[in-house]
């Protein structure tokens, strides 16, 4: 006679399975995150902070909360398209730490300093290339002043040959015909004894050192 237990069938009892890893669009968010965390609150299924705020990395929740607060910043992303609300997150955290740094300008401050060192820069180029303008016309002067000497010496004929070919004539033009070399105290005279009755300028030789200066 058999047992009925030996043909009973063993069941097993099912065991507890962990709930997977909430996933928001792309992003695999473990829970709770960074912002539940810090708000000691039960994060939710689809939380709208998830995504943005992990819990790797609490300061970055901290520092946006410090400035604008939980409330101001689920408003914010939740009147946002989901494409834009990442970018909306990094200017919050980036205003929240310029305000932390600067209270009274914030990111302002920032964004006029950085404006400062542009236009310095600026300024700083266009004196650059103005004075680089000024050189490439100088040189381009120089270059041009260069040329007009070259072109000057080489259609001017060389100054020896005139020298050289008229020096002969020009000794003969300094000098009276007959007369040759005369001393340096030799007086042209006039000899009125000739025809006609006009005065000849004859040379002749009159020494200073013989004839009075008066009578």
């Amino acid at each position: 006679m058999e047992s009925s237990g030996d043909t009973a069938p063993l069941h097993s009892s099912p065991t507890p399975t962990s709930p997977p890893a909430m996933a928001t669009g792309t992003a695999v968010v473990m829970s709770p995150c960074a912002a539940c965390k810090i708000l000691r609150r039960r994060c939710v299924d689809r939380c709208v902070l998830a995504p943005y705020f992990p819990p790797t990395d609490p300061h970055k929740f901290a520092t946006a909360h410090r400035v604008f607060g939980a409330s101001n910043i689920i408003k914010l992303l939740q009147d946002l398209p989901e494409e834009q609300r990442a970018d909306a997150v990094s200017s919050m955290v980036y205003e929240a730490a310029a305000r932390a740094r600067d209270p009274v300008y914030g990111s302002a401050g920032a964004i006029c300093q950085l404006q400062r060192q542009v236009d310095g820069l600026k300024a700083q180029l266009a004196r650059a290339q103005a004075e680089l303008a000024a050189a490439r016309a100088h040189h381009a002067h120089l270059v041009a002043l260069l040329c007009v000497e070259v072109a000057t010496a080489a259609a001017t004929p060389p100054q020896d040959a005139y020298c050289s070919g008229g020096g002969g004539s020009q000794s003969q033009l300094a000098a009276p015909p007959g007369v040759g070399s005369a001393p340096a105290d030799a007086l042209y005279v006039v000899d009125g004894s000739a025809a006609g009755g006009g005065g000849i300028m004859q040379a002749g030789h009159v020494g200073w050192a013989d004839e009075p200066l008066w009578t």
